[in-house]
């Protein structure tokens, strides 16, 4: 797909690795398992916002902003990554931050004093990132309402803002992973590789939105299968299938097939964020066989429903499926209680 009409900034030196996880593979006795490690792009500790910011931070920039304002949770990778790309670039960056919710499903205050509570993970790296303002609020408080009321105060002060949506994912962020379609199936092509399906952490969707309206484009048949971090198949479905639409219109392509559009929420658990047994489990089983670190948020709830899809006989012996690393690793270690 040519996007080369989009503004876009570049923040990683070529693609990311494909790598195979034979030892998994091998536990499992399932399909062969590759793992695309996006958490490996460029800016502060990598993750598949990067991706997104490409083209979200150089749309910015055309319109004259010198500061970024975007929200998320107190160990928000999106919050992370906007302020990394805002350091790059020499622009200001604020983060309108929601307490997150404890193991016990009861709100763990952000604070932004010296050393409030989860100063640590992301947390800590907004701290030491310089963020020009953070501001922690109750959970469930409405983000994008003060945002934007503070696009308006620093408008007043003389600032050019412009708001970065939440997890990066509207149909500028999601050419990101319209690209990334590109790169899977060149490295597709360059280890012989017949993929039945992609299995992606379905968040704000624009991963996986991206990822379908590119395969779609190229005319793979390969699926994508989301796993819900947040939110029941039926919440969650729509969202996908929306950013989808609004990303085929924007790129002049034909209706994407409504059967594309997957978002299993059988592995959420108690909600976002909130540990399963098996994300723990699956943590350990990718960290025990091949040494690699997932994120309890995201990439460990998707590698759990991928675990459970092979456990149920959803894949045979002779399939290849790849599961995206969304990053998010930093993350871990502001949620330690979970492995105890």
């Amino acid at each position: 797909m040519d996007l080369s009409t989009f503004p876009r900034r570049r923040y990683t030196d070529g693609p990311t690795r494909l790598q195979h996880l034979p030892r998994l593979s091998a536990e499992l006795g399932g399909p062969d398992i590759w793992l695309k490690r996006d958490d490996e792009l460029g800016l502060t500790l990598g993750g598949n916002k990067t991706r997104k910011l490409e083209f979200l931070v150089a749309e910015a920039l055309d319109q004259g902003a010198d500061t970024l304002i975007t929200a998320g949770g107190v160990q928000s990778n999106h919050c992370r990554l906007t302020l990394a790309a805002a350091r790059a670039e020499g622009l200001q960056c604020h983060l309108v931050l929601e307490e997150d919710l404890g193991p016990d499903g009861h709100p763990v205050p952000g604070g932004t004093g010296a050393n409030p509570p989860q100063h640590t993970g992301n947390h800590l790296l907004f701290d030491l990132l310089g963020a020009d303002s953070v501001e922690a609020l109750p959970h469930g408080a409405d983000l994008p309402a003060r945002m934007q009321e503070l696009s308006e105060e620093l408008t007043a002060q003389g600032r050019t803002p412009v708001v970065i949506p939440i997890g990066g994912s509207n149909a500028t962020g999601a050419l990101g992973y319209v690209d990334a379609a590109d790169e899977l199936l060149d490295q597709f092509a360059e280890q012989s590789l017949d993929v039945t399906a992609i299995v992606v952490p379905s968040g704000s969707t624009g991963m996986q939105a991206g990822l379908i309206t590119g395969l779609h484009a190229a005319g793979s048949s390969t699926r994508v299968l989301g796993i819900n971090v947040s939110r029941s198949r039926a919440e969650q479905e729509p969202k996908i299938r929306g950013l989808v639409d609004a990303l085929a219109t924007r790129l002049d392509l034909p209706p994407v097939p409504a059967a594309a559009t997957v978002g299993l929420g059988d592995y959420v658990g108690p909600g976002y964020a909130l540990p399963t047994e098996g994300m723990v489990e699956a943590l350990r089983l990718l960290g025990r066989t091949e040494g690699v670190v997932l994120d309890p948020v995201y990439t460990g709830k998707a590698a759990a429903g991928l675990i459970d899809l092979v456990r149920q006989g959803e894949f045979s012996a002779d399939d290849t499926v790849v599961l995206m690393h969304s990053g998010g690793v930093p993350g871990l270690f502001a949620r330690t209680d979970a492995f105890t």
